[in-house]
């Protein structure tokens, strides 16, 4: 497997506070891969780091072959690693095509343009929408707003923290569905949620991180068989 996205050893945390201790992951090209666990246990935190929101304190982080340890975040973005953060953050205030628009601006208007129809052909609901602000959408409707985002960036690799936090069940499938469809388009997914039962039956790789640590990995289907995870976090 080809790795896109490596990270080695890392520690990382908020302050003197260390939440991330020594953490070791791979997101290969073209799959998806799922990171579980319960609330606390460092999920977000660990895409934050990635990104280059978290202090890290040591490790490497690895992205197409480049260290991007001590990359600016801005810089991590352009290098074409998506990050869908937990809460959606879109600009509430402006339209639907607005966000589009200048999540997509560098690579020229037009070509934003354009990438935003495409969207709009895959994303319906969005069309109908696109003149709306997007801070009066519903929750759902917001998080296919940020994903969209995230997409017409063209990024290599996306980062998906929580995506069906606060969802109604059927728009939860809705969105797990995406998510699908997005990987068998090749895309490249690291996907950090809590409703572990729906997150590891689309993933290829996961792992189960507990208190700041990874305590087993292997692929979606292994880890959803494994009477430990069941009882922990399947229910």
């Amino acid at each position: 497997m080809s790795a896109i996205l490596r990270v080695e050893d890392l520690v990382a945390g908020h302050g003197k506070i260390d939440v991330l201790h020594g953490i070791s992951i791979e997101l290969g090209e073209g799959r998806l891969c799922a990171i579980v666990g319960a609330n606390g246990a460092g999920k977000t935190s660990l895409l934050r780091a990635i990104s280059g929101l978290v202090s890290k304190r040591s490790g490497t982080i690895t992205f197409g072959g480049h260290d991007i340890t001590k990359a600016a975040p801005h810089r991590i973005a352009r290098a074409g690693l998506a990050h869908v953060p937990e809460g959606r953050r879109m600009l509430a205030h402006l339209s639907v095509e607005e966000n589009l628009l200048v999540a997509g601006e560098r690579h020229g208007t037009r070509s934003a343009r354009r990438a935003a129809e495409e969207l709009y052909d895959r994303f319906p609901i969005l069309a109908e929408r696109r003149f709306i602000a997007a801070g009066s959408l519903s929750g759902g409707e917001q998080q296919l707003v940020a994903i969209a985002r995230a997409l017409i960036a063209k990024p290599r690799a996306m980062l998906l923290d929580e995506p069906s936090m606060g969802l109604a069940p059927k728009l939860v499938n809705t969105i797990f569905n995406l998510i699908a469809d997005e990987r068998r388009r090749g895309a490249s997914i690291l996907l950090v949620e809590q409703n572990a039962r729906k997150a590891l039956a689309i993933a290829d790789d996961a792992y189960v991180i507990e208190r700041g640590m990874i305590t087993l990995r292997g692929s979606g289907a292994e880890l959803a068989a494994r009477e430990d995870v069941v009882a922990s976090y399947l229910g």
